[in-house]
């Protein structure tokens, strides 16, 4: 019985990806861990639900080792983020100025990487920012990084 609740509790801390159509393009190992997975980078890509031909790439760093193996690491806010024009770009009806369009669990309990979107009404420009729900240091300074995608080529 004890072993079927270590089980469950197990199961419920791993940090689930949210169903945001995020796919995993690939991973780089970066630290070796004796126990456990190595640290790594990875690569995902979130197309824009609400914006045709979008395409995001984020990179972020993974904690590894026993705690990361099993999910319960908390990751670093080490982030990049890169949006691109994949196909022609055409918006799934009047777009809000700002927008979380993606978000994902990076630890058991509080810290989420978000993507928002925000539009640029003079320039037509979507401008894409990925940051964390927990900043780092007693700053309060949040990481963050953001790209930008024209809606229409001059």
């Amino acid at each position: 019985m004890l072993r079927l609740a270590l089980l469950l509790l197990l199961l419920a801390a791993v940090p689930a990806l949210a169903d945001d159509g995020a796919k995993r393009i690939g991973t780089v190992d970066t630290t070796f861990r004796l126990l456990g997975r190595n640290d790594r980078i990875v690569v995902d890509r979130y197309d824009d639900p609400r914006v045709d031909g979008v395409s995001c790439y984020v990179s972020r760093a993974e904690t590894g080792g026993v705690k990361g193996s099993f999910g319960l690491a908390t990751d670093p806010n080490r982030f990049s983020i890169a949006c691109r024009a994949t196909g022609p770009v055409s918006l799934r009806g009047k777009l809000p100025d700002n927008e979380v369009v993606f978000g994902e669990k990076m630890s058991p309990l509080f810290k989420q990487v978000r993507i928002s979107r925000l539009f640029d009404a003079d320039k037509q420009v979507l401008i894409y920012l990925v940051w964390s729900t927990i900043s780092v240091g007693t700053g309060g300074s949040a990481f963050n990084s953001v790209t930008a995608v024209p809606l229409q080529t001059k």
